[in-house]
């Protein structure tokens, strides 16, 4: 295996680091396992509303995490579950708390789930000390402790008081530098976790060296966050489509009125810099020339479709125009790989999410015909793809936000590292 270098990993695990390397050790039953998942999903402090269940029962992040919770039980490893919760920055916040999830777990994986009111100190050690083999606890919130995000390692110690071995199983938090992540993939025997081979495998084979003509979507609100990114994306695409809040700012950087819509001017040079180097690489650069706008976001009766030279000044872009969408399409017919992150407008609220939903049933059945390879990844990426019916067509969809950007930025990610050496 080929030493890992700033810009590229491996594409495999150390030798021995695997899922199936952990399933096979003799010492594995009684072992206490500790699991890092993310289990930052939507509903959990609603979790003891039956539809609010269900749908936290349903989400993809979620039910990727089941298998290796069972694989780990069946096995008969003491199973603690880590995850964080929203961003209570360090301090208990109950409304964030993870218990309600103990009822969801339960329910999916027919068995009693134990809780821990703290994931580290004496509580937890108790806890995780009464475990019977095939037994899994839910430790609370890694992030009402400062040391997490800090990744301090007096909270690595802590928290490695609790376990022998450790699987993390959350590629979408596989980007950063936290205790419960890469802390405790340096401190414990480590292994990726199904999911995490399955993300990485996956997006390897299909975005490391993609076939051309290789068009990236990305939408969303911001452009802030996503500029290391887009960079890199001029650079390696053959086509960037943008939209959301994030092409109203390249908009406004190109001199076209966005009126009251979302944008960010301060970062005006920054797009235009961005724009200049897709010119200078060859990368075509696809802003929407036809909008849909409206007064506000909560008078969606209002809405009509413009073109962008006719945008008035007292009014809010909140969606891709027809045209605009028609030609997107019609380049993807053309391409042989997309990538997608972000919605191309403010697709929660109806009829402003037309132009998303349309692309995702787009993508969905070029994919389907295996005449586009078709990946999407982020939490409103996915959620537009359930929302539009087409998720299991497409050729693959990462439950990841963050981490799924920065891969694709450059393919290094910190815990990443950590299961490679």
């Amino acid at each position: 295996m080929s030493a890992a270098s700033p810009a590229c990993l491996p594409h495999e695990l150390a030798p021995g680091r695997g899922f199936a390397a952990l399933l096979a050790r003799p010492n594995l039953r009684g072992a206490r396992v500790l699991v890092r998942l993310d289990l930052n999903l939507p509903y959990a402090p609603m979790a003891a509303d039956g539809a609010a269940a269900q749908a936290q029962a349903e989400h993809a992040r979620f039910a990727r995490a089941l298998p290796t919770m069972r694989a780990l039980a069946r096995a008969g490893a003491r199973v603690g579950l880590l995850s964080h919760f929203g961003r209570p920055a360090g301090r208990v916040v109950p409304r964030l708390s993870l218990k309600p999830l103990t009822d969801v777990l339960a329910r999916a994986l027919d068995c009693k789930i134990g809780f821990a009111p703290d994931c580290v100190g004496a509580a937890a050690e108790e806890a995780m000390g009464a475990l019977k083999p095939g037994g899994i606890l839910l430790l609370e919130n890694t992030r009402f402790h400062g040391g997490e995000e800090a990744n301090a390692p007096e909270f690595v110690a802590a928290l490695q008081r609790l376990g022998d071995m450790f699987v993390l199983d959350a590629f979408s938090v596989a980007h950063r530098e936290h205790a419960s992540s890469c802390g405790l993939a340096r401190a414990l025997p480590s292994y990726a976790g199904p999911n995490i081979e399955q993300e990485w495998q996956q997006l390897e084979r299909l975005l490391a060296e993609p076939t051309r003509p290789f068009c990236a979507i990305v939408g969303g609100a911001k452009i802030a966050n996503k500029l290391p990114l887009l960079e890199r994306l001029v650079h390696k695409c053959d086509c960037l489509i943008l939209g959301g809040g994030m092409a109203n700012s390249f908009l406004y950087a190109a001199g076209h009125a966005v009126g009251r819509s979302l944008h960010e001017p301060e970062l005006a040079a920054d797009a235009r810099r961005i724009a200049a180097a897709a010119r200078d690489t060859g990368c075509a650069l696809m802003l929407p020339h036809d909008v849909v706008i409206a007064p506000n976001l909560a008078e969606p009766e209002h809405a009509r479709t413009v073109a962008l030279a006719d945008m008035p000044a007292d009014a809010m872009i909140l969606d891709c125009g027809p045209e605009s969408l028609a030609q997107i399409c019609a380049r993807l017919d053309g391409a042989k790989t997309c990538v997608w992150n972000g919605p191309l407008g403010a697709f929660e609220t109806p009829p402003f999410d037309t132009a998303t939903l349309q692309l995702a049933r787009h993508m969905g059945a070029r994919a389907r015909q295996r005449a586009l390879i078709a990946v999407a990844g982020g939490g409103d990426s996915l959620a537009a793809l359930q929302h539009a019916g087409c998720t299991q067509d497409f050729s693959y969809v990462s439950t990841a936000g963050g981490a799924f950007l920065a891969w694709l930025q450059n393919r290094s990610l910190p815990a990443l590292r950590a299961l490679t050496s």
